[in-house]
């Protein structure tokens, strides 16, 4: 079982920055597709960003030229950097990390990212 914990949310105001991390509590070979996804109030949840075991990342339009994802293979953690943040961008942010082996996703318990001025 892995366990994924996001760290980095908070209250920020519009145009500002946050970065969130997910931490992994342990390294999966099987693990291939690392992503963040949000979830508005009264809203669906929404895929923000992925990337893979490989490097190759993926962005919803909402969010490209502004967020960027990376990971950190020795320290089991990947990032979202949130530039130029805006209201609309306010919502839980959840990791969700894919295992190919098993077909089965863990998710972290979330973090809330609140943009107001």
């Amino acid at each position: 079982q892995v366990q994924l914990v996001e760290s980095g949310g908070g209250l920020v105001q519009p145009g500002g920055s946050l970065r969130l991390s997910c931490a992994a509590s342990a390294s999966r070979f099987s693990i291939n597709v690392m992503g963040w996804y949000r979830q508005a109030p009264g809203k669906e949840r929404e895929l923000v960003a992925t990337i893979t075991s490989v490097g190759s990342t993926n962005y919803a339009d909402s969010v490209k030229g502004r967020f960027t994802v990376s990971r950190d293979n020795a320290k089991n953690t990947w990032y979202l950097q949130m530039n130029s943040l805006k209201l609309e961008d306010t919502a839980v942010y959840y990791c969700k990390a894919h295992d190919l082996l098993y077909n089965y996703d863990y998710w972290g318990q979330g973090t809330q990212v609140t943009v107001s001025s």
